[in-house]
């Protein structure tokens, strides 16, 4: 395709997070007396917004909300953020695309900060050109995140794509007016009818099948 911008969306598609998340969750609703949720539902955390999620899931109101987001950053950036791992072989197709002249960026729900520390910790960060995230108060949207990769990096919309695993991703690329590939191995879309309703030019089920489809 000849991309000039691969932008990845973090969780899901980068890194799994899956544990960490889950914690954090568990220890905002035990705080806050909040019933107890199997599996199925916290792990739809993963990905969209603190603030859209726990009224989903535990059905509480805006200020409840806020409240349980405080106390799970409280716990995220205690420590727990850094239980993820690296999905396999997605650094070394960092590495081969930064070698074959794409500009990489990240364009992520997570709070900036958190995701910077993240990308570092796990050697991202000799990769990327661009990291943007979440603002305070959760404004932006991922089609605005996008954008922002797009005009730091300095290149068209044409040339770019978005690499994501859920509908927030599918969304914001067409929304953003970027390309968009599917990824199959996170946590988020797990066959083609899930993300149908939105254009894209690939699929990858494994993290070796996203470098051809860029270059």
């Amino acid at each position: 395709m000849g991309y000039k911008l691969a932008i990845f969306d973090l969780d899901g598609t980068l890194l799994d997070t899956t544990q960490g998340v889950i914690e954090c969750v568990e220890n905002a609703a035990k705080e806050l007396g909040f019933p107890k949720k199997d599996m199925s539902e916290l792990i739809t955390f993963i990905g969209p917004p603190l603030q859209d999620s726990f009224p989903r899931v535990y059905g509480c109101d805006k200020d409840k909300a806020d409240e349980a987001t405080a106390i799970f950053r409280k716990y995220y950036s205690g420590g727990l953020m850094y239980h993820a791992k690296p999905y396999d072989g997605i650094l070394e197709q960092c590495e081969h695309l930064k070698d074959a002249g794409v500009l990489l960026a990240v364009a992520t729900y997570k709070k900036e900060e958190y995701a910077l520390d993240l990308l570092k910790h796990f050697g991202f960060d000799q990769y990327l050109d661009v990291i943007r995230g979440a603002d305070k108060d959760n404004h932006l949207t991922k089609k605005d995140i996008i954008e922002l990769c797009v005009k730091e990096a300095g290149v068209s919309k044409k040339e770019s794509v978005l690499i994501g695993d859920t509908l927030f991703d599918a969304k914001g690329a067409s929304e953003a007016g970027v390309d968009f590939i599917a990824v199959t191995y996170g946590f988020g879309f797990h066959d083609p009818a899930d993300f149908s309703e939105y254009p894209y030019i690939g699929v990858a089920e494994f993290t070796d099948e996203i470098e051809w489809m860029i270059k």
